[in-house]
C-alpha cells in the first residue's frame, strides 16, 4: 500500500484497485482509520479526535488530489505524493 503523504506523525496511504467508495487509510500510533474523500469522514476504524480533525483539515486542502490519486490507483498507476499538512 503506497504511502503518498506524512505529516504530524499520520501515515496516508491508498490500496490499488481498492474498494468503493473513494478513500485512504491514515494510520496513526497504533490507529488506522478509512476516510471517505468525498464526504470528508471517517467511515470505519478509529483516530483519536485531534488527529481526526487535523486529518479532515488535511482532506479538505487536498480533495482533488486524493480523487486524482484514487482514479490513478483503480488503474494501477503510479500514485502521486500529497503536500504534508504543516
Amino acid at each position: 500500500m503506497p504511502q503518498i503523504s506524512y505529516f504530524l506523525g499520520v501515515i496516508i496511504r491508498m490500496f490499488y484497485r481498492d474498494h468503493n467508495p473513494p478513500h485512504f487509510h491514515a494510520v496513526y500510533a497504533q490507529y488506522e482509520a478509512l476516510i471517505d474523500i468525498e464526504k470528508n469522514e471517517l467511515f470505519s476504524g478509529y483516530l483519536p479526535p485531534r488527529v481526526l480533525g487535523i486529518v479532515t483539515e488535511w482532506t479538505a486542502l487536498h480533495q482533488k488530489e486524493l480523487l486524482e490519486n484514487w482514479e490513478r490507483a483503480r488503474k494501477q498507476e503510479a500514485l502521486l505524493n500529497i503536500e504534508p499538512l504543516v
